[in-house]
């Protein structure tokens, strides 16, 4: 027995549209983390940055680039602005002159404790468990290896 796609009636049906709900889901969430990450003197796209920082710390740009999946020229002026706040410094890599090192100044290492509350925050502010964001993860990571093979 072969089996057939179910084929939508409306193909085009902007809520069908994956793309659309991605968008939609992004934007929403992460206006969920604005003002929980505020008080920390964070944007998103920076505390992403720290996220990668204090799981292992000093990393290079380039290290960085790829664990972010962000373009350094985009990394650049997070980097930069996390620099003049004080949470990391940069500095030529002992390894390799050529790279530019990320390390994280005491100030940048005090400040996951106070992001550990970040994750409960998030889950209180959705009004979904931990185990419903983590099916969500898998889902969507599964997404992201798809699109980029």
């Amino acid at each position: 027995m072969i089996s057939t796609p179910i084929v939508p009636e409306n193909p085009l049906e902007l809520e069908r549209q994956v793309c659309f709900a991605l968008a939609v889901a992004s934007r929403t969430v992460i206006a969920v983390y604005r003002p929980i990450l505020e008080p920390l003197n964070l944007t998103h796209p920076q505390y992403l940055v720290m996220l990668a920082l204090w799981e292992r710390s000093p990393r290079t740009v380039k290290d960085l680039s790829n664990a972010l999946q962000l373009d350094p020229g985009t990394l650049s002026p997070l980097l930069k602005r996390l620099e003049a706040i004080g949470y990391v410094e940069r500095q030529r890599d002992k390894a390799d002159e050529r790279a530019l090192a990320l390390t994280l100044t005491a100030t940048g290492q005090e400040l996951r404790n106070e992001a550990l509350k970040i994750p409960f925050k998030v889950v209180e502010q959705l009004d979904m468990t931990f185990e419903e964001l983590a099916q969500l993860n898998q889902v969507l990571h599964k997404v992201i290896a798809k699109a980029t093979r």
